[in-house]
């Protein structure tokens, strides 16, 4: 009998166990709940981010901060301060809107980048340079080769990643020391773009730069997705800036103009113009500097006068 109360009291669990039973199962009802709050905001944000790619806008900026690596504070400040957009922005999405480009068809989602950027050049200066698209390769790690064709054509090859792309450009409007605006047709994909030049000093011009990106293929799509294009526009365009401020090199632009992808306005005949501008000003300012020394004679001369008058 005492065998069996024994056996009994050994059966029985302590009061240490009845604890630590009742503390496993109190944290592992918390950890559920952390897991399923914490799955419900990753739901939610996935939800939103499918769905605004699936409805064609571009992906939230706190979301893809998120993808990217970013802290949610980091991606929730960046967000905030690149919302401050410059006015010329505005202007540079209303020229590029005005192309007359038309966009692949069968592709019906796109990836919009907008950048802007300050160099301490001219606008001629920062102009000129841009419209010298064969020497993109030589300062931009992206642009493998450009080839033009005519005024408003160019052939281009283009790193995407791993894997190079080629482009066939072709310039819709296009006004100097303003804007230019294109659209480009590849096997991978097709692009509406435009760039805009803004005087804010004599040696300061902002540059804008506006792209709509149209993938085609599972690669394109994927790399849409995290923004790899996006990348590589960024850079070439900061090796732009760098290029423009510090060469010494000075070009000679192409200064014709372009509308509605038909040249109104050839490079000579632009050149000529310009010219004979700058020999009218010339001669307006001779005029003047003739006029204010006359008129400085004619004063000598009066006071010369008055002194005669005073001795006699």
């Amino acid at each position: 009998m005492a065998t069996k109360d024994r056996q009994a009291g050994r059966d029985e669990p302590s009061g240490l166990e009845q604890f630590r039973d009742e503390l496993v199962d109190h944290l592992s009802a918390r950890v559920e709940v952390l897991a399923e709050k914490a799955g419900d905001k990753l739901e939610d944000l996935t939800g939103q981010l499918l769905d605004t790619a699936e409805n064609g806008g571009p992906l939230p900026k706190v979301g893809l901060g998120i993808l990217q690596g970013d802290s949610p504070l980091k991606a929730l400040v960046g967000q905030k301060v690149k919302g401050l957009k410059d006015s010329v922005v505005g202007k540079a999405k209303d020229a590029l809107g005005g192309g007359g480009g038309k966009r692949k068809a069968g592709t019906s989602k796109s990836m919009n980048m907008v950048e802007a950027l300050d160099v301490g050049v001219p606008i001629r200066t920062a102009y000129d340079h841009w419209t010298q698209f064969e020497a993109f390769s030589s300062f931009t790690k992206g642009v493998r080769s450009v080839s033009q064709g005519d005024e408003t054509s160019s052939d281009w090859k283009v790193k995407v990643g791993p894997s190079t792309r080629s482009w066939k450009a072709t310039v819709q409007e296009q006004v100097p020391d303003d804007r230019i605006v294109w659209t480009s047709e590849g096997a991978k994909g097709s692009t509406r773009g435009c760039v805009t030049f803004h005087e804010l000093a004599p040696n300061l011009t902002r540059i804008v730069l506006v792209v709509e990106y149209y993938p085609s293929g599972l690669f394109e799509k994927t790399g849409n997705l995290w923004r790899a294009q996006g990348r590589r526009l960024r850079l070439d365009f900061k090796h732009f800036q760098r290029y423009v401020t510090f060469t010494d090199e000075e070009v000679e632009g192409w200064r014709g103009e372009i509308r509605d992808g038909e040249v109104v306005r050839t490079h000579e005949e632009a050149t000529e113009d310009e010219e004979a501008e700058y020999e009218e000003e010339g001669a307006a300012d001779d005029e003047e500097e003739e006029d204010d020394g006359e008129g400085g004679y004619e004063e000598e001369d009066e006071y010369d006068e008055g002194e005669t008058e005073d001795e006699e």
